[in-house]
């Protein structure tokens, strides 16, 4: 079966592997579509030290239900369209004791950890298959990125007396922009391009500020009244961003990390003590999480075709990560058709 893999930085290659067979409460699903994210291009750039190459990338699931073995409950059937949670977790460690599974010590997330989904048929257990009938499956190929968005807004215990400023607006940003939205949230949503943040308002956001362009301090201050917004959640992953989400929150304000900054962050850590501050981490998703995503989707108001910059096929995802590592500020997300 038809199968990408990255061999090398910068090396991309279609290669024919064997069809997986399916067990015992597994589900054998015929992948559709499957989405890069930003792992994936890091992976590409031989920057992602958590992968050991070569590997099979994508975790960003639509696919279809081909076949059920035994012991998989009949709630998932031949010919239905479903996500994936791309996650393990243990059940032994700290985090899994604690309920909180998806930060698992020892998770082995598709296309990272292990090989992943860019293939045409894939084998998993039925607990990681979650359906999603009403969507297509190019809609469910972004129920995961959506979904950490989702989860960082739960992190910050987000309510409609919150002011949020959102950092970046990439595809876990917006997830982070609508679900805040939803929960009732005035949302300011920051980031260095203008048609990111024009999509941004499409989708809940109430104000958006172009930190290339504009004095975020100043903006920020005018908009809540000299404040500052009571949760921020820093989706890109910069030291700039990550001083600038600590600088900018309330006093008793909520600070929520998703992105991984590739160098070390000097801060005035007078911040953390003066200003009281929760600064939490948030890390992949929940099933909860998921499945407030599909509802959200499921209301059919999502631009998902502003979302899809680029639809390819397996020949071209070589060509496509090369040119999103060339411009990568106007990539939402870019999708493997099989």
């Amino acid at each position: 079966m038809k199968t990408v893999k990255i061999t090398n930085p910068g090396e991309v290659e279609v290669v024919d592997i064997q069809k997986p067979a399916i067990g015992d409460g597994d589900v054998l699903l015929r992948i559709k579509h499957v989405g890069f994210c930003g792992s994936d291009l890091n992976t590409f750039l031989g920057r992602n030290p958590m992968v050991k190459m070569p590997v099979i990338p994508g975790h960003e699931i639509g696919a279809v239900i081909e076949e059920t073995g035994k012991n998989v409950p009949e709630t998932l059937a031949k010919g239905m369209n479903v996500t994936v949670n791309p996650y393990t977790n243990c059940g032994k460690c700290a985090s899994c004791r604690n309920g909180r599974v998806n930060a698992c010590r020892d998770n082995e997330t598709l296309g990272v950890q292990r090989n992943g989904a860019m293939t045409e048929y894939i084998v998993l257990p039925w607990q990681k298959v979650i359906p999603a009938e009403n969507l297509s499956t190019r809609e469910c190929a972004l129920i995961e990125p959506m979904s950490v968005g989702f989860h960082a807004v739960a992190r910050g215990s987000v309510t409609d007396n919150d002011t949020v400023m959102v950092i970046g607006c990439g595809m876990i940003g917006m997830g982070a922009v609508v679900r805040a939205a939803l929960r009732g949230a005035t949302v300011i949503a920051v980031d260095l391009d203008d048609e990111k943040l024009d999509l941004a308002r499409q989708i809940g956001a109430a104000y958006t500020i172009n930190s290339k362009t504009e004095n975020v301090h100043e903006r920020l201050q005018a908009l809540t009244a000299g404040f500052g917004p009571d949760v921020v959640i820093e989706a890109v992953g910069s030291p700039a961003t990550y001083v600038m989400a600590v600088d900018e929150v309330s006093f008793t304000g909520r600070v929520v990390c998703i992105g991984y900054a590739k160098s070390e962050v000097a801060f005035q850590t007078k911040y953390f003590v003066q200003k009281e501050l929760d600064i939490r981490g948030s890390r992949n998703a929940l099933p909860a999480d998921f499945v407030a995503v599909i509802r959200y989707l499921n209301r059919g108001n999502c631009p998902v075709e502003s979302l899809v910059t680029r639809v390819v096929s397996p020949e071209q995802a070589g060509t496509a990560l090369q040119e999103w590592s060339e411009n990568p500020g106007k990539v939402f997300r870019i999708m493997v058709e099989f």
